[in-house]
């Protein structure tokens, strides 16, 4: 595997599988991310999973940044409570500068996965293979009464932002709209894996119909991007009608943003 990654991240993986061979306390280490999905390059992070012994977790997860410090040049670190993940830690190496994720997660626990993860290294191969072979494979994916739910009050925020002349809340919003909404609902309707804007410009025809939904810091930029933003979920929302669509959406949102206070 190493063979084919970009130096730099083939000779973290190296240190990290060396510094784990000689861990008792550690089982495996496993990798999620681009190094299974495809598409890994000189700019990825590493997605590591270590799997801990159970009985010594709650040690590893006290002492686990200075684990992080013992495989090279540690700049910073924090753990994943933003994400729901505490398990996990942050990590940014270097110079040369790279971004590894550790997760820290108990043998007895490893749950479920939304892809299968890559094996890279394991004590008992085995007795591994057969612990995930029977784990939950659930992948990343929202339902189209998922986004309805949310399309119309996120939207609502970022116009009543607009209205107040609160611009960069405004552009804030609608950012994260693209991220969260019309990123996924594009991947899903091309058939592809729903992972927000993470090189979406790959995706056919995807940047020329996101390119609309941007605005630069003006009113009425601003009001065009909530327009094209809003005629876009309703194209793609098209494809997959949730069961119960909003009622007086999208004209409600629509008269909202025109309207002159």
């Amino acid at each position: 595997m190493t063979g084919k990654l970009p130096n730099l991240h083939a000779r973290m993986l190296d240190r990290v599988v060396a510094v784990l061979q000689d861990d008792l306390r550690f089982d495996a280490l496993l990798a999620g991310g681009s190094l299974v999905t495809g598409g890994f390059d000189e700019q990825s992070d590493l997605d590591l999973i270590l799997v801990v012994r159970t009985e010594v977790q709650a040690a590893v997860m006290v002492e686990r940044r200075s684990f992080a410090a013992g495989l090279g040049e540690l700049l910073a670190a924090f753990t994943g409570e933003h994400v729901g993940e505490p398990r996990l830690l942050i990590c940014l190496y270097g110079p040369p500068l790279l971004h590894v994720d550790l997760k820290f997660v108990a043998a007895n626990d490893l749950g479920s996965f939304s892809e299968r993860p890559l094996v890279l290294w394991a004590r008992d191969d085995t007795g591994l293979r057969r612990r995930l072979d029977a784990v939950e494979i659930a992948p990343a994916g929202r339902t189209a009464q998922w986004f309805e739910d949310r399309t119309w009050l996120w939207l609502h925020y970022s116009t009543t932002k607009m209205r107040r002349g609160e611009y960069f809340e405004a552009l804030s919003g609608l950012d994260f709209f693209r991220d969260i909404v019309l990123g996924p609902m594009l991947r899903r309707n091309a058939g592809e894996r729903p992972r927000g804007l993470r090189r979406i410009e790959g995706s056919l025809g995807a940047r020329d119909r996101l390119l609309p939904t941007l605005a630069a810091y003006d009113r009425a930029a601003i009001a065009e991007a909530l327009r094209r933003t809003t005629a876009l979920y309703m194209e793609l929302r098209a494809a997959d009608p949730p069961p119960a669509p909003t009622a007086h959406m999208p004209q409600a949102l629509l008269d909202y943003i025109d309207e002159r206070q």
